[in-house]
């Protein structure tokens, strides 16, 4: 009979009910194994949620999340450029939204990174109302603007859509950016 067969549930599971002595193998039987993944996997898809409410606070808030969630699964080389981009984000649903909003955080193995950013008002801002257009810089005298405009400069792809009202009478939008560990830049708007 394999050693696996021989051995109970509760050893298996690692409880504290007492073994039958027919289910021990004897000493001379024994023997460990120790199993760890392959140095070339990736960790398995991972997320993170934050609700926010409408406060100044809130960009704070979610960078020391991020940098948490970042530092904890070893992906600190996008803090940086992550921050940026989820302070821009996170600052523009509550400059821009009367209600509270949604942080995400989302691991899509390879070491990159989806943030996601709900908030309560449906209108989707340029540049991420037509993303298929290119981008083009904003004015030195505009008042405005620059912030979804870096989102897209650094992000590796980004993209935004009107959500409908749900049962509980929420709708709003959802604006997102990936980063990963190659360099940003210019780059594709996916909606």
């Amino acid at each position: 009979m394999p050693l696996s067969a021989k051995l109970s549930a509760s050893a298996v599971y690692g409880e504290t009910r007492a073994a039958q002595p027919a289910q021990i193998p004897p000493p001379q039987e024994a023997f460990m194994v120790t199993v760890s993944p392959s140095e070339c996997e990736t960790s398995p898809p991972w997320a993170y949620a934050l609700q926010l409410p409408h406060d100044a606070r809130a960009t704070r808030i979610a960078r020391v999340t991020l940098r948490a969630v970042l530092a904890g699964h070893g992906m600190d080389q996008l803090q940086e450029r992550a921050e940026l981009l989820t302070s821009e984000l996170v600052t523009n649903a509550y400059r821009y939204s009367d209600g509270p909003a949604a942080l995400r955080l989302r691991g899509l193995g390879g070491d990159r990174l989806r943030v996601s950013v709900w908030d309560t008002n449906p209108d989707i801002p340029p540049p991420f109302d037509q993303p298929s257009r290119p981008l083009r810089p904003v004015p030195a005298t505009a008042a405005g603007g620059r912030g979804l405009f870096l989102v897209c400069h650094y992000a590796q792809t980004w993209g935004g859509y009107p959500l409908g009202d749900d049962l509980f009478g929420r709708g709003g939008k959802l604006l997102w950016c990936e980063v990963g560990p190659a360099a940003g830049g210019n780059a594709s708007a996916v909606a």
